[in-house]
Formats: C-alpha cells, structure tokens, sequence
C-alpha cells in the first residue's frame, strides 16, 4: 500500500522531485532510498505567513510496490451518425459538453455556432484589437469555444453542489490539458493553448457522426403548442428537432430578444458590474507575498478581495495573474472590457475585474424593458464608454487614485488593452451610486492589501459581462423550459452556469434529462 501524505513544503521542495522525495521520506519515517516514486494529488499556496508555504496532498509508493503511471483516456464514444438528433444552440463549454453527453448516450448531436471556427476567429480578434471593427457574430465572445476559448481558461468553481468537476477536468485531460489541473486548487490551462483544446473536441464530435456548423445563427423557434419542433436559421433553412438545449452564452441578446418577442417566458436577473484594475504584477507579488523578488519556485500571486460597501458586495472577478485585458464588445457602438493569461502568466501586468453587485431594482429606469431590463442597463453603460472614449475601441481609463479622488488623469500609461485608452473621469460612465461604491471599495481593499491603491493601477470601463443579465426559466427536475417542451435553458446564458466548469456540467446534465426525456418516449 502507498503512504499517504499531507503537509506543507517550501516553493523550492515542491518544484524538485528529489528535495520532495526527502521532505515525503522524512513524514513518513522512512529513508529516500524506498521510495519508487512521489504522486502528488492536490496542491495549493498558502502565503497567509512571511514564510511562503506549498500545501502538499499525495501518496509515496515504495520500492517493490506496484506502480503504474495513471493514463486519463477519453470514455469509448459510439458513433451516432444515423441516431436520433438533437440541436444545440452554442459552441462554448455548456454546447460542447452537451455534445460530447449526447453521443455518450447514443445521440447525435447537431451543433449551432454563430461564429467561426477556432482558427477563423482570430483575424476578427485583430480586426477588433488593431482596427477596431466589431464582427457581431465572431468576437471574444462568439465563436468556437465561447467566451472561453480566448479566456484564462479558469477551471476552478466554488460551488460543489453543480455535479462532477472530476469529470470535467478529466475529460480536458484527455483532450490535451495537462494532468496539472487535477492537481492544483485553482486550475487553469490559459489563452495560448484552449483553441488545440477545443478543436480536438470539435473533431471527435464530428469523428463519432455529430455535426458541428459555424457561421450558423439561430433567428427562431419552430413552435407547435407549445413544444419545440426546430429551429430557423438566418439563411431561412430549418433544421428539425424535438429537443433544443440552448447554450448561447451571456451575450447572446438577439437570443433574449427573440425569446421576449415570441412571449417565451424569461425573467430579468441580477448581476454584476464595475470596471477591470490592471496592476504592475510585480507590486501584487510583492502584496500577497511580502516580499521585493517571489523568486523562480513561486507562480505571479493572484488575488481576490471582497468588501461590503453600502449594503452591497465589491469584488474581484476572473483575477488575470500575468495576463492582459481585452476587448470583448459583441456590437459595433459599444466598449467592454475584460481579461486573460497565457499558460505560463509571463506576461507583466496582472488584471482583475472589480465588479459591485446589482439588485433588480437598479434595473428600474429601464423598466419598459420588461425581463430585457437589465440588459439595457447593461448596454448604456457599455455605449456610453464607447462614446466618451473616442467611438473607437479604446477604453475610458483612469489611475486608481485620480478615480477615488474624482480627478481626471492627466496622463495614462501604456497598458495591456491593445486598442488603446483615453482618459476619463469614470463617474461619467457609470450611475452616480456605482461610482461612490467602487470609490469606497478601492479605499476598503487598501485597508486589506497595503500598496493596492496606487496611481500606478490603471481602470479601465466597463467590466460589463460578469453572468447573464437574464434568466431563461427551467424546471428544477427535468430541466425543460416552465413554457415550452424540447426546449432546455442551458449553461451561462441561461443564468445556470459561471465559468467554463459549472457551464460544462449544466451543459452534460441537460444533455442526461434529454436521454432521459427520449427514453420515456
């Protein structure tokens, strides 16, 4: 039997297997020599002391045990060409899950992307970042891969009551992620390598007798009584189905919109928003790890922060260490802000949103909206950015403490957002009780992390997209829409998912109750 393990290390035993095997062999009282080899099973930083810590979880196997390196291998699909089809609207983490689900249970899945494949995104990824031109239908957001594909590609959810995070991450493994991310407490597997990621999917998807169809936008429901019977796509073609799960991502509007126009039952849901903090990631190491250098056995130190300001939460969302920010609008005429790292975190700047909770009653000037409320809020905020900024791409910006003293900044340094800044004063970009909130907050943080505050952290407007700003009801057991059957609110968008592990679980679990739904028929 191997002996287990769990305790703390230095940066330095941690990242050497023979200092490691030492430091195992000294907690289990026994000698270097009789360890075959050294598993770690989680692994997490603790810097809450001066002296950096590496919590260590894992098993020793002893020479003369038997010990086979463990091999994470994708599940035997079947091949599902000539199988019962089912349509899913969304090519992101909730769609492909929901795919790859389907085939599992021996159906096809036909898959919907409005955007382009992998690849084919990023020339429109440059047009947006050198020239400024917004393609509504492939952006950060839309395309191959979702909002997720060029994100940080965090793995790492709060809540354990979604479903098998295991799983998940498993079965990124098996499509290339490195094992890493089954190991560490907050995973991810970073900008420059999720498109190979998600193309193997796509391939596998196609390989087992599924379909996947870019550039293919969804402008309507094939209703009969009230049971979905297909979908309308923008050339006219309908493609038929008795089950749709729809994973369209928070940005999908013309989806709500269609939704409210056909007197399909959603509902206005809070959410959050603020602005994205870019610091030099050197004072955040510094910060969170009280020290001038961290040194090469320690990653970029990330951060997250909380404060109750005014009755409402302030927060860091999506923290980027050694990452950058980009630009995320879906329409022309708008600016939205947000952030990723490359696999290693190498690059200079580290960037979080902070972001202040919204209530439903904030939503109340734009009440003729209806459950569209909160996305109209929303776009104010991210077209009034826009025009104050220039009407380009550029981003209102303004130093950290210029903002808390409401002083316009008479300068902005270079920063990470490629379209550029211009300098603003962040209160004429957000509502008047926003901006007294955040101001609050950045003085609270300083009251937490010594040295945040600083004129060296440049804002910048709007962190807008944080969740959806609209429920898409569904049944608690069987996962339906309350209003129509066949059709199954899914991940994100539907306001049942935040990020790219609990968007892939609800995705799986609406791909489980379509079986089951077909199963009883």
């Amino acid at each position: 039997m191997p002996k287990e393990f769990q305790f703390q290390v230095s940066p330095e035993a941690a990242s050497n297997e023979d200092l490691l095997a030492k430091q195992v062999a000294k907690f289990c009282k026994i000698s270097p020599a009789e360890i075959q080899k050294v598993v770690v099973l989680k692994r997490s930083i603790d810097a809450r002391q001066k002296s950096i810590k590496v919590n260590l979880k894992g098993n020793a196997f002893l020479v003369g045990e038997d010990y086979t390196a463990s091999k994470i291998e994708l599940p035997d699909y079947p091949n599902v060409e000539n199988k019962q089809e089912v349509i899913v609207v969304g090519a992101g983490p909730a769609g492909l899950f929901a795919a790859l689900q389907l085939i599992e249970l021996g159906l096809k899945p036909i898959v919907l992307e409005r955007g382009k494949e992998v690849r084919g995104r990023r020339r429109d990824l440059k047009a947006i970042n050198v020239d400024g031109i917004v393609n509504e239908d492939s952006n950060y957001c839309f395309g191959e891969g979702g909002a997720g594909t060029y994100s940080d590609g965090k793995l790492y959810t709060r809540s354990k009551k979604r479903g098998d995070i295991d799983r998940v991450l498993e079965l990124f493994v098996g499509f290339g992620a490195t094992p890493d991310i089954m190991v560490e407490a907050h995973p991810h597997i970073g900008t420059n390598k999720l498109p190979q990621i998600i193309q193997d999917i796509r391939e596998k998807i196609i390989a087992c007798g599924g379909e996947v169809l870019f550039e293919t936008r969804v402008t309507d429901f094939v209703l009969k009584n009230n049971e979905m019977q297909g979908v309308v796509l923008q050339n006219g073609d309908v493609i038929s189905a008795q089950k749709v799960i729809l994973a369209t991502g928070h940005s999908a509007r013309d989806i709500f919109e269609l939704l409210h126009k056909k007197n399909i039952l959603i509902e206005a849901k809070p959410f959050a928003l603020g602005v994205r903090a870019e610091h030099p990631q050197s004072l955040i190491d510094k910060i969170q790890y009280s020290c001038d250098y961290r040194g090469e056995f320690l990653p970029p130190a990330p951060y997250s922060v909380v404060k109750q300001v005014q009755g409402r939460g302030i927060y860091s969302f999506c923290m980027c260490p050694g990452g950058v920010i980009a630009p995320c609008a879906t329409s022309p005429g708008e600016v939205v802000t947000n952030g990723w790292s490359p696999s290693k975190r190498d690059q200079a700047t580290a960037n979080s949103g902070i972001v202040v909770e919204l209530k439903l009653e904030d939503f109340k000037p734009y009440q003729q909206f209806g459950p569209l409320a909160g996305m109209e809020f929303q776009k104010a905020i991210e077209q009034k950015a826009w025009h104050l900024a220039g009407e380009t791409q550029k981003a209102p910006a303004q130093r950290m403490v210029d903002f808390t003293q409401n002083k316009v900044s008479q300068d902005i340094p270079k920063t990470s957002y490629v379209p550029g800044t211009t300098s603003v004063e962040m209160g004429q970009v957000f509502p008047g009780f926003l901006t007294q909130i955040m101001r609050e907050g950045f003085l609270q943080f300083e009251k937490s992390m010594k040295g945040y505050l600083t004129n060296e952290a440049v804002l910048h407007a709007p962190e807008s997209r944080t969740s959806s700003p609209v429920r898409i009801p569904r049944h608690d057991i069987s996962l339906e829409h309350i209003q129509i059957k066949g059709l199954y609110p899914c991940g994100e968008g539907a306001g049942y998912a935040g990020g790219i592990i609990s968007a892939a679980i609800d995705g799986e679990k609406c791909a489980l109750k379509v079986a089951e739904s077909l199963s009883k028929l």
